[in-house]
């Protein structure tokens, strides 16, 4: 049985037994801030459990996209190393919603195992929670399992919990003999061992408790399933063999780098760890690009880096001295598409984006050698053996050179590596990043929305048809706390029956207005929807008072709304239109959709030229000028996107969508408001386009009357520069050009005054030098001298010397420069670098750079003679 085929056997079934079956999440958690990426089946359904969201169905099936390269979860160092460890795998699930329990998961999984995919019955194991006498109960006298293949394990192996507190409950593996020869040997050798003999298929979650603070378990009212099965480890098991990398989801990666590093698997254990990490790195570099995660120094982007460089290293242990992973693509594309077609249209992106890293990683290496060149220089100097840890760290963490290299050419050099120094620093690093970790963007649910929500029926949203309607006050909060009433001065918080006001979402901000009351009236600065059905308007009572019950006219600012409204439509149609001009690989990134402005960001691989930038507005201000018409309906989400609609990647969608149709040019699904017609927004203008993350590009616009105000601004401004020089409009370009020629030659001839000055210095600077142990030092202060003049003035300097050490320093507004020179003859003793740098800490400054040349920046100028100084210290001690 193929790998595709174990996915649709899996999901048939459970469809037979009645469970919806559920697509696969993204692997950026949504609504989870503690996560870095979706690493089981039970994410997607995480606020089900805990009873904060409700579902059409109370039975799911699922086939999860994970990454376990990260966080608690982290897999990464493992991979490679070992035959069913893996970065990105699929999670196989089945899940009731306190539908069935024990008495229905066993034996669906039994049924499954045994008679769907026809796996041996005597060579299954069980290990259930040690107190877990039901799960026992029906495993030996329901299903007929041998007691003694049925073993008890602790709470560390078989009890689940969410966290700290919340559900939690015991859990059981279904587990296979592959017989003694894959196992340790050991006489010990069981069910719990650490080989791979007895191999855990299957694990069934009885979620049945609540643990408080406390710890105390008390039982759910309604208990729940929650199950996970590999399905790479399942299908290896099914095609015969020991290691999920010689299954059929993997074996075309394998034969990929055997292809193109000409060795072969099997004959060196050594490049067989290094095939199995780059077939298995290049389907997480795959599916994590695919879904959204971008390269880059934090969070998520930091540990697809590591993944992606961790390749490329192991690729580089093979031979492979040019990129190579970008063409591997396409092969977890081809192998991956039946079950992923997305992955089809993402190929050139993610193809793209991995070349340019691996670019990015070659020039890491780069200059990682010449950093790792000083630093053993330095430790040399120092007469030490040993490179210090922190030194090490930073040149792993902060420039992303490979441990494994550093090792090597350390001990090529004679030299260690402090592992203890650089652990502790590593963990210190860790520490930050946990401090740090904002999670998903999304915040946590506020504990006084969540109560308000369980008691008050979904607010109603009216705003689509109006933007005014009578309203009834179901709740007041006050410093988040419930009240009856407010008083004139209050800012309070307000959830209506129903509302005309939209809650921010989508990227669109929420809408503003006014509520009048018979004695009062609020004004409504934002509204939110801190969950799906939940719209809270948040004011100040400008006057009277109001009472929870109280009945009310809520009114949205009309102004504010059509502005926001021309902005929405008009960033639907920028999206279509970057697909038009740029090409099909432009994805949605995020958005922000204001009354006074739009943000749209996009993955793209290059800035806009100016002709892309301008015929980008020309098509959008083309289709508002062909007045098209918006029209919104209702239908199923397959039906939508079998029209051709476009979904943002990651976001939850609902049975049942919303569609905003653009004419024959834009389709999206969007709760949002829009205009009626694409004319009614008049005008569209870009105004700005810049880069905030590798990959994505962001552009800034106005609509309407926004739009309109800018070019008048823009007018203005040009109107007083052409009177400030004296010229119209038509002429300013020429007029700047021989401004700008006329400041360059004066410049000119500024620099060669202050070289011929600094020229008549030397002489005047040689007069200054100290001997000290045989060796010329000049250190002194000048002035009216840039860095510049200064480097010009050290290098005279250094060819009148001969040989010596010499160190200028000059302040210029306030702020102190210094340059460093050692001859050729002394820098196997002295380095300008470490030089600069030590003197630097003395007027609060840092620098470095050669050991010939260096130089540095302070900010105390009232040290500089002291810091000057001491250069003779540092020589005389040398």
């Amino acid at each position: 049985m193929t790998g595709h085929e174990l996915r649709q056997q899996f999901l048939d079934y459970f469809h037979k037994k009645g469970h919806t079956i559920v697509p696969s999440s993204s692997l950026i958690p949504q609504g989870d801030p503690t996560l870095l990426f979706t690493n089981a089946g039970m994410v997607q359904f995480k606020d089900v459990f805990l009873g904060k969201e409700k579902r059409s169905y109370t039975r799911a099936t699922t086939v999860q996209k994970c990454v376990r390269a990260g966080g608690k979860h982290n897999d990464l160092e493992n991979v490679g190393r070992t035959t069913r460890h893996h970065t990105f795998f699929e999670m196989l699930g089945n899940f009731s919603f306190g539908d069935y329990f024990k008495a229905g998961a066993i034996p669906y999984a039994w049924e499954f195992l045994t008679e769907v995919l026809k796996l041996p019955k005597e060579k299954l194991w069980v290990s259930i929670y040690r107190e877990d006498d039901e799960a026992f109960e029906i495993w030996h006298k329901t299903i007929g399992i041998p007691a003694d293949r049925i073993v008890r394990l602790g709470e560390k192996d078989n009890f689940w919990a969410m966290g700290d507190t919340g559900p939690c409950g015991p859990c059981s593996e279904i587990l296979i003999d592959q017989g003694p020869q894959i196992g340790c040997g050991k006489p010990t050798c069981g069910v719990g061992c650490d080989c791979d003999r007895y191999l855990e298929l299957w694990n069934l979650v009885f979620m049945q408790y609540n643990r408080d603070a406390s710890g105390t378990l008390t039982p759910l009212p309604r208990p729940s399933i929650d199950t996970g099965m590999g399905l790479e480890r399942t299908a290896a098991v099914l095609q015969g063999v020991f290691s999920n990398f010689e299954a059929d989801l993997f074996i075309p990666l394998i034969r990929f780098v055997e292809d193109i590093s000409e060795k072969s698997y099997h004959d060196n254990e050594k490049d067989d760890i290094s095939m199995r990490v780059i077939a298995d790195h290049l389907r997480a570099i795959t599916f994590l690009i695919s879904d959204g995660v971008i390269p880059s120094n934090e969070g998520r982007g930091y540990v697809l880096r590591r993944i992606l460089r961790r390749a490329a290293r192991h690729g580089k242990m093979l031979g492979l001295e040019k990129p190579f992973l970008y063409k591997g693509i396409q092969v977890v594309v081809d192998i991956m598409k039946p079950a992923y077609p997305e992955l089809v249209d993402r190929c050139d992106q993610v193809t793209q984006m991995t070349l340019n890293e691996e670019r990015r990683f070659s020039h890491t290496l780069h200059v990682g050698m010449e950093l790792l060149n000083k630093v053993i220089l330095e430790t040399r100097q120092r007469g030490e053996q040993v490179i210090p840890g922190e030194e090490v760290f930073k040149l792993y963490d902060t420039y992303g050179f490979p441990l494994d290299l550093m090792d090597e050419i350390a001990r090529e050099q004679g030299l260690t590596l402090d592992m203890p120094g650089y652990e502790r620093a590593m963990e210190e690093q860790r520490a930050r990043a946990r401090k740090s970790w904002k999670g998903s963007g999304e915040s946590k649910v506020d504990p006084s929305y969540l109560a308000l929500s369980k008691t008050l029926p979904p607010t109603e949203f009216v705003g689509y048809e109006t933007l005014e309607s009578d309203v009834e006050v179901l709740a007041i909060l006050k410093d988040k706390t419930p009240v009856d009433m407010a008083s004139e001065g209050d800012e309070i918080e307000l959830v209506f029956d129903k509302t005309p006001f939209y809650g921010e979402s989508g990227g669109q901000v929420g809408d503003k207005g006014i509520l009048r009351l018979p004695e009062g009236e609020v004004v409504i600065s934002d509204t939110q929807k801190p969950i799906p059905q939940l719209h809270v308007h948040k004011g100040k009572v400008k006057r009277g008072t109001i009472h929870k019950g109280q009945k009310g006219r809520a009114m949205v600012d009309p102004e504010s709304r059509q502005r926001t409204v021309l902005n929405h439509t008009a960033t639907h149609i920028l999206h279509a239109t970057l697909k038009q001009v740029l090409g099909d690989h432009v994805k949605q990134a995020g958005s922000l959709v204001a009354p006074d402005r739009l943000r749209f960001d996009f993955s793209h691989f290059s800035d806009l030229d100016y002709r892309e930038f301008y015929r980008i507005e020309e098509v959008v201000n083309q289709v508002i000028r062909a007045n098209m018409p918006v029209k919104t309906f209702i239908t199923s989400l397959d039906d939508a996107l079998r029209r051709g609609a476009v979904a943002m990647f990651g976001e939850k969608y609902g049975d049942q969508v919303r569609v905003v149709q653009i004419g024959d040019f834009s389709m999206e699904l969007c709760g949002g408001t829009h205009a009626r017609a694409s004319g009614d927004i008049g005008l569209f203008k870009l105004i700005n386009e810049g880069s905030v993350a590798a990959g994505i590009r962001r552009v800034e616009a106005l609509t309407g009357p926004g739009a309109l105000e800018y070019i008048q601004r823009e007018t203005d401004r040009l109107r007083s520069i052409s009177m400030l020089l004296k010229t119209g409009p038509a002429d300013l370009i020429n007029r700047l050009e021989k401004l700008l020629a006329t400041t360059r030659e004066q410049e000119r001839e500024i620099e060669q005054l202050k070289a011929r000055l600094a020229s008549s210095r030397v002489d005047e600077l040689l007069n200054t030098s100290r001997e000290i142990k045989g060796i010329r030092v000049i250190s002194t202060q000048v002035d009216n001298l840039d860095m510049k003049g200064l480097r010009t003035l050290v290098d005279n300097l250094k060819d009148r010397i001969k040989s010596g050490i010499i160190l200028l320093g000059t302040v210029e507004g306030g702020k102190v420069s210094l340059v460093a020179a050692v001859t050729k003859d002394l820098i196997n003793r002295y380095h300008a670098g470490t030089l600069v740098k030590e003197v630097a800490k003395i007027v609060d400054g840092s620098g470095g750079g050669r050991p010939d040349m260096a130089q540095a920046g302070g900010k105390n100028p009232e040290r500089l003679k002291e810091a000057l100084e001491r250069v003779f210290e540092i020589v005389e001690k040398t």
